[in-house]
């Protein structure tokens, strides 16, 4: 059976056009689907020298591989004309209708997979539409109470306890109904879509040498601990907290199937660090799968040829091979 997956192009003024171009006649045997504005497209292609075959694509029909050279593109229109490297809120809701026609076509079983280029959340917000990440953009769209933010690259998998929250608010987010909501979902998820039979998870502690003892912070052994004791109960294999310091070495990234942490910038540049550009953030806990690029949009690279498609590739790659 085909696989079709959907790319959404993302911020039309940044790179992601650019990239989404460079998927054209990638995979003879996928179906691969752009959802951008067709003259956007075929401006950004003229403008980088590229000769695409450009398609138009509609949902009704039925997946059939890509030709050599071609792109289908399931047509958005856009707002105003784009000026690569320059944002203009104006196309904020035609970035959106990207992202939820793309939701929707997977919700309702007429894709596999959705991947993501980078979107500027800044513009978007500029045009008076809340919007924190894609990460809770689709939870909402899909009527989630909770998902969880992981990266993957070939060398480690990194989940987050907490996603875009400001540093001084981590601690009061980390409850211990949140943890383990947090580790259910990792867990199953590790199972489910990623084929691991029994995952062993290291987890993070959240203040330097994970407390030391209660020295340095109480969370955990107040909240932390206790949660993972109670995890543990539960027959999911858990590691930890560890000093999130000395966790990232090879010895125990051999062990772990996946490291959580406790909050966005103690886990992630570590993992970018490894793998940036060919790391892949994927969100758990969606009825659907969605990866998506490790990068932003790159405003300044928009339309020079300079871009990497690397990451892109990755995440269309770790869709084609997560189930369902």
């Amino acid at each position: 059976m085909i696989q079709r997956l959907l790319v959404t192009a993302g911020e039309p003024a940044g790179i992601g056009p650019d990239l989404c171009l460079q998927l054209a006649g990638h995979w003879p045997d996928t179906e691969i689907v752009v959802l951008a504005d067709q003259q956007l497209l075929a401006d950004r292609a003229a403008m980088l020298g590229l000769e695409v075959d450009i398609c138009s694509f509609e949902l009704s029909q039925v997946a059939a591989p890509t030709a050599a050279n071609q792109l289908k593109v399931w047509h958005h229109r856009l707002a105003q004309p784009v000026i690569a490297g320059q944002l203009n809120s104006a196309n904020s809701a035609y970035v959106l209708a990207t992202l939820d026609s793309a939701c929707d076509a997977c919700l309702e079983g007429q894709a596999h997979a959705m991947i993501t280029a980078p979107v500027n959340k800044a513009v978007i917000n500029d045009s008076g539409m809340p919007f924190s990440g894609h990460t809770e953009y689709l939870q909402q769209r899909c009527q989630q109470d909770k998902v969880v933010m992981m990266l993957a690259c070939d060398k480690m998998r990194v989940a987050l306890a907490t996603t875009h929250v400001p540093l001084k608010d981590v601690a009061e987010a980390i409850t211990a109904t949140s943890l383990t909501r947090v580790i259910h979902i990792l867990h199953t998820e590790l199972q489910g879509k990623f084929n691991t039979a029994k995952p062993c998870i290291y987890v993070c502690g959240l203040n330097p040498h994970a407390g030391e003892d209660g020295h340095l912070g109480r969370e955990e052994l107040d909240t932390i601990i206790p949660c993972l004791n109670e995890l543990r109960q539960q027959g999911i294999n858990l590691v930890g907290p560890l000093p999130a310091d000395t966790l990232f070495n090879p010895s125990n990234l051999n062990e772990a199937d996946c490291v959580l942490a406790m909050y966005h910038d103690q886990g992630l540049p570590v993992l970018k660090y490894a793998g940036f550009g060919a790391a892949v953030n994927i969100t758990l806990g969606l009825p659907i799968i969605r990866t998506s690029v490790d990068h932003g949009t790159a405003l300044d690279l928009a339309g020079t040829g300079q871009a990497s498609a690397s990451s892109l590739l990755e995440a269309v790659r770790q869709a084609q091979s997560m189930n369902c």
